[in-house]
């Protein structure tokens, strides 16, 4: 299966100069973690949930990441109506699958948004992406679950099904469209022990798929540039809290000389 070449730096550095404004509907515990992420990639992030203004701020951005994290039945309301126009203008929508597998109402809505709108890219942890594959899996609220099924099988046979990328994060970040694959292996442990990375990972997602096309290598590239920044943020600081922070300054602080000796991405 052919794997992708990556240059993760060119598309950060497009992100920075480009400045995408990436419009947000998302989990209201992780709000700010995701706004900043954006924000400090060089993009600009919006945060706008009210139905009665997300088709009109949909126009203005150059994607959509909708997150089900904290749902309503009213948020995915708003979710269809972003979508749509997203759809229209011909901006990527990025789903994150969040805590699917863990209730119905969550399967319910994720299954909703994914008949009744386009979606370009879904992201979830290993349980999460089962579920939404078909996989008979328990989710543990929005942590993932162990699942037995082939990872890489699972997500490309809904890469191809739905006819999108599909990324599985977890230790190891797995990322597919119909036709091709990688595994991005950077990272690090204390990267589970914060909450939010995993919603701040579809927010970098977005702003890489704001500038490249092809959503694969957005999506990798986006995953390469975040966890190498977890990488250094870990060597800086032991704890979760101190980590977090310098999470940000990493990331903000990124050059292509560190990108290119730190990756490590295979097919």
């Amino acid at each position: 299966m052919p794997t992708l070449e990556l240059n993760p730096f060119a598309l950060l550095d497009r992100v920075r100069s480009q400045s995408p404004v990436i419009h947000h509907l998302t989990n209201w515990v992780t709000i700010y973690d995701c706004a900043q992420i954006v924000k400090v990639l060089g993009a600009s992030p919006v945060m706008a949930h009210a139905p009665e203004e997300v088709q009109e701020m949909a126009r203005l951005a150059a994607a959509l990441v909708l997150n089900l994290g904290t749902l309503t039945v009213e948020m995915v309301e708003a979710m269809k109506l972003a979508a749509r126009t997203a759809n229209d203008q011909g901006i990527p929508v990025i789903l994150d699958v969040c805590g699917a597998g863990a209730t119905c109402l969550r399967d319910r809505k994720c299954f909703e948004l994914l008949e009744e709108v386009r979606i370009d890219l879904i992201k979830g942890n290993a349980s999460e992406v089962a579920r939404i594959s078909g996989v008979k899996v328990q989710t543990k609220g929005v942590d993932a679950a162990r699942v037995e099924a082939d990872l890489k099988a699972v997500g490309q046979d809904l890469a191809r099904r739905r006819r999108c990328t599909v990324v599985i994060t977890g230790p190891e970040d797995l990322v597919v469209d119909g036709g091709r694959r990688c595994v991005v292996h950077n990272g690090h442990p204390l990267m589970s022990r914060v909450v939010g990375t995993g919603c701040m990972a579809a927010s970098v997602m977005g702003a890489f798929t704001a500038v490249e096309p092809d959503l694969c290598r957005a999506a990798a590239a986006g995953l390469v540039c975040f966890n190498v920044a977890a990488e250094l943020a870990a060597e800086l600081t032991p704890g979760p809290a101190a980590f977090k922070i310098k999470l940000f300054d990493c990331l903000a602080g990124l050059d292509e000389a560190t990108l290119t000796a730190r990756q490590r991405v295979t097919g």
